[in-house]
């Protein structure tokens, strides 16, 4: 359905209802995300004793992520490390039409005034871990993936594509697939989890650059949440790659956060976004301290290494 919204004039796009032939009385009518919606029904197995309770938020995963990380003003970005990753930009009260591929979105519409995003997404981030270890069985756990990539001061040159299912953001290549280059007969199972973390950073560098240049405006921090986060080599690696301070909040759930503060705000348990800034805390900002002119060529190795990933598969004709 989010396909036939016009993020524009917020409301179902007639056009393209008329013409996909979808009758417009059979969608939801589009409302904010922080109102009451109703109150919790009687009957629902599991709720009992909730009935009554007014239902006062609603938002997308990555959105209420944005919003629970308190990016509440143009050109604050957070990243979710998850299965993929998932990169939101925060720009403000119009949208803005990306150049290099990424989404254009609402983030949220909050007491009558709307917050645009810029969104990209990674295909294969804590999913290339997960391979690793149970496809390759290189590793029994996710914790060992990072003390051995920790045991190597980097990959010995070895770079990972993990293009299982093509690329997504800035690329959108559906016919690239996994990649890994540079390796020699020296190459251990240490260098490939180290470069398996490096790929992570690089995906999100690519995202973030775009978003810079799509919106015009430099990127001071990035704020991090999702389960890979608590990976501290995987974040000082972000660091690095991006030259900018990365921030990980003591509370990592932001996507459940942000729905509740949404909630909240209709409720009357906070008055104002400002407030919910006010409850943000940092566990640990990670700042760049390899040398700037190294990682500038990794990152440059990376770009030659996608480039050989992409097109592999030949399209139908």
């Amino acid at each position: 359905r989010t396909m036939l919204f016009n993020i524009h004039t917020l409301e179902w796009d007639e056009a393209l209802c008329r013409e996909l032939d979808v009758p417009m009385n059979l969608l939801p009518r589009p409302v904010g995300n922080s109102q009451q919606y109703g109150t919790v029904a009687e009957g629902i197995p599991g709720l009992e004793g909730l009935e009554g309770i007014p239902i006062c938020g609603s938002a997308g995963d990555q959105p209420a992520a944005l919003f629970g990380q308190g990016c509440f003003q143009p050109g604050q970005v957070k990243n979710t490390y998850g299965t993929g990753c998932f990169t939101l930009m925060n720009v403000g009260g119009a949208p803005v039409i990306s150049n290099a591929g990424l989404v254009s979105s609402v983030a949220w519409s909050l007491g009558g005034e709307v917050c645009y995003a810029l969104e990209g997404s990674v295909f294969n981030a804590g999913s290339t871990i997960q391979w690793l270890r149970d496809e390759l069985g290189l590793i029994k756990s996710a914790s060992e993936c990072d003390r051995l990539a920790e045991s190597v001061p980097d990959s010995g040159g070895v770079l990972v594509v993990p293009a299982f299912t093509g690329l997504g953001a800035p690329y959108w290549d559906m016919y690239a697939r996994g990649t890994i280059l540079g390796v020699t007969r020296g190459t251990g199972k240490a260098h490939l989890c180290r470069a398996v973390l490096d790929s992570i950073a690089f995906q999100v560098c690519d995202l973030i650059t775009a978003m810079a240049a799509d919106a015009g405006r430099p990127i001071t921090s990035l704020r991090v949440d999702g389960g890979a986060s608590v990976s501290d080599l995987l974040l000082q690696l972000q660091a690095d790659a991006l030259r900018l301070p990365v921030d990980r909040p003591v509370q990592v759930e932001t996507t459940a956060f942000g729905a509740a503060a949404l909630a909240g705000l209709a409720a009357g348990v906070w008055t104002s976004p400002e407030q919910l800034s006010a409850l943000r805390r940092s566990q640990h900002v990670f700042l760049p301290v390899r040398d700037e002119a190294v990682c500038r060529e990794e990152l440059r190795r990376w770009g030659r290494a996608v480039e050989r990933a992409r097109g592999w598969i030949e399209p139908e004709t």
